[in-house]
């Protein structure tokens, strides 16, 4: 059992599990999976192709005849994090396929590491495939890995990651993700409906809809309607609320149209969730950033929001530090917050990154200065969470059972999602709890971040 750290990456995705049995003779692969949730359904998509035609997933280096190491490039931290996960992954094993984002700059990862086998950037499956051909020739067993794979999940079987589109339209000056997933590419809505059945029906009990622009799903294939499924995020978040498991919705951009969204969480076909990237307050620091720069606007949307349904969770990211960010700009940040009163909040510093726009701004702030308004942030941030906490004390909340151990039952509530949000602890009569359960307590008890409650039998 452990609690939710306060600064915790608000980017990463959970923590491989590789839990495979490997045949006699049978060639293996490992995966390294850094970054966000969207990478990691990457991974997911990889190891399942490998393992349908053969390849055992290995979940340590020696026992890997090679390693693929899916890396991040979104901060220069990230990048430097997937420059060493590579070394590690060649000292422990020697041989390494890098892909993800940080693949879209070849040069910036053979000149530190030049033993690689092989270089390929985010979503480039076939060429993955390729170089773990050359690299591990596939041996399968015709008697067991030419039978129709089931999908690799890297995450607990109770819950999954849902990609709806890859890419991304807008151009906001501190970011390259657009540069290297290129621009929106919106999946089918039955595509997207089929693979959500599928894990269903396997027991995920929850959905995580993940994309760059959640809220732009279908925009770039206008909408289309192909086999009864109209690719526009009310509809999919509709069909999806069908199937009977929690569905939560990620990087939702707060276009108009969002509140279209509003009413399905009031009725229970979606989960009260919304987890929207504001970025900032100030509308200058919103300009400087190339991002819409609405913020007293959005006040009145969270409002109307609220008076739709009380019970909306909203999560969010902001950057403190930003090129130009003087001290008044950064205290609007915080008096927004204040009115804003958002659930859950993950906060960056300001780090340049290699090709972006953002780095030729005038005025960069100092690391130290960046630091003390993260710091001043964060304070305000857990002011508002402890609490928005306490006022559920008493309360009767939905949870679902992520672990049990011999301390507690690891739980959340409709309001946090996997690794980045709070967890409620059951620590009494929890003993017959699984995870994927999903139960009633009372809370009883709330800290900075988590909840405690009991069973209501």
């Amino acid at each position: 059992m452990s609690t939710n750290p306060p600064d915790l990456r608000p980017d990463l995705a959970p923590k491989l599990r590789l839990t495979d049995p490997l045949r006699p003779g049978q060639p293996k692969i490992g995966m390294v999976s850094l970054g966000c949730p969207k990478a990691l359904v990457d991974s997911e998509r990889i190891l399942t192709r490998l393992r349908a035609e053969g390849y055992g997933i290995s979940p340590d280096y020696t026992g890997a005849d090679a390693v693929i190491v899916n890396t991040c490039g979104f901060l220069d931290s990230a990048k430097a994090e997937s420059l060493a996960a590579i070394g590690e992954a060649l000292r422990e094993n020697g041989r390494v396929i890098v892909t993800g984002c940080l693949g879209a700059e070849p040069e910036y990862i053979t000149g530190a590491h030049p033993n690689v086998l092989a270089v390929t950037g985010p979503h480039q499956y076939e060429q993955v495939l390729d170089a773990v051909h050359q690299a591990v020739p596939p041996s399968p067993d015709p008697f067991v890995d030419l039978l129709p794979a089931s999908a690799v999940s890297l995450t607990p079987r109770h819950y999954s990651y849902l990609k709806i589109s890859e890419g991304c339209n807008h151009k906001c000056k501190f970011c390259i993700i657009p540069d290297m997933r290129g621009r929106l590419v919106s999946r089918p809505a039955h595509a997207v409906l089929r693979e959500a059945e599928k894990l269903v029906e396997s027991g995920v009990r929850e959905l995580l809809v993940i994309s760059q622009d959640t809220s732009a799903y279908g925009v770039d294939i206008k909408h289309a309607e192909d086999r009864g499924h109209r690719a526009h995020i009310t509809d999919l978040a509709r069909d999806l609320g069908s199937l009977g498991a929690w569905v939560r919705l990620h990087y939702v951009y707060p276009y108009p149209h969002v509140r279209q969204l509003i009413p399905l969480m009031a009725e229970g076909l979606v989960l009260p969730y919304l987890d929207i990237p504001f970025q900032h307050a100030h509308p200058e620091v919103l300009r400087r950033m190339a991002r819409p720069a609405a913020a007293a606007r959005t006040l009145d949307e969270i409002a109307a929001w609220r008076a739709i349904c009380p019970e909306l969770t909203l999560r969010s990211t902001f950057i403190v530090g930003y090129p130009g960010e003087t001290e008044a700009e950064f205290q609007t940040l915080l008096d927004w917050l204040d009115e804003a009163q958002l659930d859950r909040v993950g906060c960056f510093q300001y780090e340049n990154v290699a090709g972006a726009r953002s780095n030729a701004l005038p005025d960069h702030v100092p690391d130290a200065v960046k630091q003390e308004r993260w710091d001043r942030f964060m304070a305000k941030a857990q002011e508002i969470s402890e609490a928005k906490l306490a006022a559920k004390v008493g309360h009767r909340l939905d949870v679902i059972v992520d672990e049990v151990d011999g301390e507690a039952a690891t739980c959340r509530t409709k309001a946090d999602a996997p690794e980045i949000d709070g967890n409620l602890f059951i620590d009494e009569g929890f003993e017959g709890l699984k995870p994927g359960d999903i139960v009633k307590v009372e809370v009883d008890e709330a800290g900075e971040y988590d909840l405690w409650g009991r069973l209501i039998t």
